[in-house]
């Protein structure tokens, strides 16, 4: 079978396409025939060991499918791995039926970036009605998903994006409040945009200056929810005493966490938003797709951050 597959750690450069065996679906495995692999940041720091988790060589990347399982049942799943590949061995646990009504974009939209946006709103933030929400990379796979979600919830939403092109998507999900950053005086920005006030709740994947400012625009018992690092850059260091004389709280999340408890934690949120995505109560922003032999070219473009969306690969 064809697959991407990375020797060495770098950047986008070391994705190689190769031929390989076909995986053995195990005991409590799915075996998926892929027709489209999700393309997520994280992929980008696999590719170079500087995820979460340590990496071993030879790495095929993607964390999430889309495809058909033995019975020809359409599917979406999350992987450890092995993603970029025209077959994958799916843990049962986290491979899910996509229902009439979702698309396979939906789908793969949903399975990572929609089950982030949904945990760090609902079990992270606990945001209430009323409240100000900053939802940093707004046009990006996770932060349009929240976008949706947090206007369900009667949050009042800031968005910041680094382009007037995504911008415009973020307009077309109908938020008003749109911060295109350069990366000067965002704190003041943010403000701005909350008629002068400090903001109840801030989700940041950008790192950085960017996490320092969100942190200088968060009101007395705010909560800065951190999910990622897209700049590469270590924000200035916090010291507990500062979260104290702010009454401030900063919480990371990890998806990964969820997967070990899959059926309470995953399974839950997956099916709810696949029925609201029939409901057509939120559409998931489906952006640009590469095929498979050009996961260079779409890890370049992800890593330039001029994307938008869900992205992901054909086979």
């Amino acid at each position: 079978m064809r697959a991407i597959r990375i020797e060495k750690f770098g950047g986008p450069e070391v994705l190689q396409l190769v031929d390989i065996e076909k995986p053995i679906a195990g005991e409590n495995e799915v075996l998926i025939r892929v027709g489209a692999a999700g393309i997520n940041y994280a992929d980008t720091h696999q590719t170079e060991d500087s995820y979460l988790a340590p990496q071993q060589l030879p790495l095929i990347p993607g964390a999430e499918v889309v495809g058909l399982d033995p019975e020809g049942k359409r599917v979406v799943a999350l992987v450890p791995g092995g993603g970029y590949a025209e077959f994958v061995a799916a843990p049962r646990p986290l491979t899910f039926e996509i229902p009439d009504g979702v698309s396979d974009g939906a789908a793969l939209a949903t399975i990572l970036q929609g089950t982030t946006a949904w945990h760090i709103l609902h079990t992270c933030a606990h945001i209430q009605s009323g409240e100000s929400v900053v939802i940093h990379a707004a046009a990006g796979g996770v932060g349009s998903y929240a976008v949706q979600l947090a206007q369900r919830l009667g949050a009042r939403v800031i968005t910041t994006v680094s382009s007037k092109e995504k911008a415009e998507v973020v307009r077309s999900l109908g938020v008003e409040k749109i911060v295109i950053a350069d990366g000067s005086h965002l704190a003041e920005q943010i403000l701005e945009m909350n008629s002068g006030k400090k903001v109840n709740v801030v989700l940041e994947m950008v790192g950085g200056s960017t996490f320092t400012e969100s942190l200088r625009a968060l009101a007395p018992f705010g909560r800065l929810i951190t999910y990622g690092m897209a700049s590469r850059t270590q924000p200035e260091p916090i010291h507990a005493g500062s979260l104290m004389a702010h009454s401030h709280a900063v919480i990371g999340f990890w998806l990964a966490h969820c997967m070990s408890r899959p059926d309470k934690l995953l399974a839950p949120v997956v099916h709810e938003l696949f029925e609201m995505i029939a409901r057509r109560e939120i559409t998931p922003v489906v952006g640009e797709h590469w095929p498979l032999e050009s996961a260079m070219t779409a890890h370049q473009q992800m890593r330039s951050r001029s994307t938008v969306g869900k992205t992901y690969l054909t086979l």
